[in-house]
C-alpha cells in the first residue's frame, strides 16, 4: 500500500469480475461472493472455488487454494495475472486455471466438473466480442462494506501495449461493450454520479463519442481513466464536459521524454502535455495524474523535478507507482535477462516496492524517493498551491485532498462508524457541487 492508503483502499469498490461469474452462474447453481479484504472466508465445503488473482496475491490464493485443496473441492484461478502469464503459476497449485473472459470459460468450467472432467486450462473463446460481455450482479453486493459501487466497464482491455502495463501481453484484447447495454446498465444504477473504469476510456473514439451523446441526456456525473491522446481527438474534450465529466485519471508516466521513450508509450508526448493539462482544466475537468518512478533513465533528481512540475501545473490528484516488472511482460523478460531482479516475493508486486535494480540510482534512492514525493505533494502549502482555479471545484478537490489522502485514517475511522456506503453517498452528493 502506498503512504498514505488506508482500509478505505481496499474498500474503495467491489470486484466486479467476481460479481460477473455469479451473475453468469446464478441462473442454474447458488454463488456466493466472499471478498477476505472485508470479510474472513468461510471454509466450509462448496462444490467449486474460483479464486480471482492478481501477481502480488498469488502467495495468498495458493494458501487459500491448498485449504480447499485439502476438503476435496476444485479450486480455479482466474484474474489479470492469469490471463497475463499464466505459464508462469506453479503446477498443481490449482485444479484449473481461467484464462480471458469468464462468459465463456466458467460455463464449460461448471459443466466439465458436472461430468467429472475438468481441465487444466481454459481460454475464452476467441470470437468473444463486447455484444457477450455480462454486467455485474450488483444487487448481490453487500454495499455497506464498499465506499462506492457505482462502478461498470463499458469495455475491457486497452489497444496500446507498453512495455510495462500487466495489461498489454497475454491473453488481453481490447473490446468495447453495446452502447445500449451501458446505457441500460446506467439506468439500473439509478444514481446520479458514475465511475468509469476501464483501463482505457477513449480505446475506441468513435465509439465513445457515440455512448457520450447517449449519456447526455441521463444528466449523470462521472469520471473515467483516459490515455493523454484525448487531447488530440476533435470534440472529444466538448463531449465529455457536455455529458457529465468531473475528472479523467490519466497515465503521464514521466516528464523525462526519454523515460517515456525507453517503456514504447508511443501515445504519450511530452511536448503535449501541458497542452493537454490546459485544455482539460479550461473545461472544468479535474485531472489524476499517474507517475512510474524507476524507468531506466531516471535519476534521483526526477523526484524533485516532477513534484515541482505537478504544483506548477495544478495537478489536482497524484498516483505514484515504482516501475514494477510484471511477469509476462516485456519488461519483465528484459530485466530477467540482465539480471535485474532482486526480489522474488511475489507479495511486493504491487507498484508501491522495489523488486529490481534500478539503472540510475540504488533501491533505496527509489523507495525513498517514491515516499517523499507523496508526503511532498500531500503537505499542506502544496495541496493549497495545487488548488483549482475553478471555485466550484474546491469542495470536491479539499474533501479528496485531505480526507482520503492527508487524514486518510481519520476519514476510514468516520467509515468505520457509520458505514462506507454512507461515506460514499457523502461523497456523491458532494459531487454535484462541481
Amino acid at each position: 500500500m502506498r503512504p498514505m492508503d488506508t482500509e478505505i483502499k481496499i474498500r474503495m469498490s467491489p470486484p466486479l469480475g467476481l460479481y460477473t461469474i455469479a451473475n453468469i452462474l446464478r441462473e442454474e447453481h447458488r454463488v456466493e461472493v466472499q471478498n477476505e479484504n472485508v470479510e474472513p472466508i468461510e471454509y466450509d465445503k462448496p462444490d467449486l472455488v474460483g479464486i480471482m488473482v492478481s501477481l502480488d496475491v498469488l502467495p495468498r490464493a495458493i494458501e487459500i487454494a491448498a485449504r480447499f485443496r485439502e476438503k476435496g473441492v476444485p479450486v480455479v484461478a482466474g484474474g489479470v495475472h492469469i490471463t497475463t502469464a499464466w505459464n508462469t503459476v506453479p503446477q498443481g497449485v490449482f485444479d484449473a486455471l481461467c484464462i480471458g473472459g469468464a462468459e465463456t470459460t466458467w460455463p464449460r468450467i461448471v459443466e466439465d466438473l458436472q461430468h467429472r472432467n475438468l481441465k487444466p486450462v481454459y481460454h475464452s473463446d476467441p470470437h468473444f466480442c463486447g455484444k457477450d460481455i455480462v454486467p455485474p450482479a450488483y444487487d448481490l453486493i453487500p454495499r455497506g462494506k464498499y465506499l462506492y459501487c457505482n462502478i461498470l466497464h463499458t469495455s475491457r482491455g486497452c489497444p496500446f501495449r507498453c512495455d510495462f502495463c500487466y495489461n498489454s501481453y497475454g491473453e488481453h484484447r481490447y473490446i468495447h461493450r453495446e452502447i445500449p447495454d451501458v446505457i441500460r446498465e446506467i439506468r439500473q444504477l439509478g444514481r446520479k454520479h458514475i465511475m468509469f473504469i476501464d483501463d482505457n476510456f477513449i480505446g475506441n473514439p468513435n465509439w465513445t463519442a457515440a455512448l457520450l451523446r447517449e449519456i447526455i441526456p441521463l444528466r449523470v456525473k462521472w469520471n473515467a481513466a483516459v490515455s493523454i491522446n484525448v487531447v488530440q481527438i476533435p470534440g472529444m474534450l466538448d463531449l465529455m464536459k457536455e455529458s457529465g465529466c468531473q475528472g479523467l485519471f490519466i497515465g503521464f508516466e514521466s516528464i523525462n521524454p526519454a523515460s517515456v521513450s525507453s517503456v514504447h508509450k508511443t501515445q504519450n508526448s511530452l511536448a503535449d502535455y501541458e497542452y493537454a493539462i490546459r485544455e482539460i482544466h479550461k473545461r472544468g475537468i479535474m485531472i489524476n495524474a499517474s507517475f512510474v518512478f524507476g524507468l531506466d533513465d531516471d535519476t534521483p533528481e526526477v523526484f524533485r523535478r516532477t513534484a515541482d512540475w505537478i504544483i506548477s501545473q495544478r495537478i489536482e490528484t497524484i498516483t505514484s507507482h515504482i516501475l514494477t516488472p510484471y511477469p509476462g511482460t516485456k519488461l519483465y523478460d528484459e530485466f530477467v535477462r540482465d539480471g535485474r531482479i532482486i526480489s522474488t516475493d511475489l507479495s511486493l508486486y504491487n507498484t508501491a516496492n522495489v523488486v529490481f535494480r534500478p539503472k540510475l540510482m540504488t533501491p533505496e534512492q527509489l523507495k525513498d524517493g517514491y515516499l517523499w514525493i507523496y508526503k511532498e505533494l500531500y503537505s499542506f502549502g502544496n495541496i493549497l498551491r495545487r488548488m483549482p482555479r475553478a471555485k466550484n471545484q474546491w469542495l470536491a478537490y479539499l474533501t479528496f485532498n485531505f480526507l482520503y489522502r492527508k487524514f486518510g485514517r481519520f476519514s476510514n475511522w468516520l467509515c468505520r462508524l457509520i458505514s462506507y456506503e454512507r461515506i460514499g453517498w457523502i461523497g456523491e452528493k458532494l459531487s454535484k457541487y462541481i
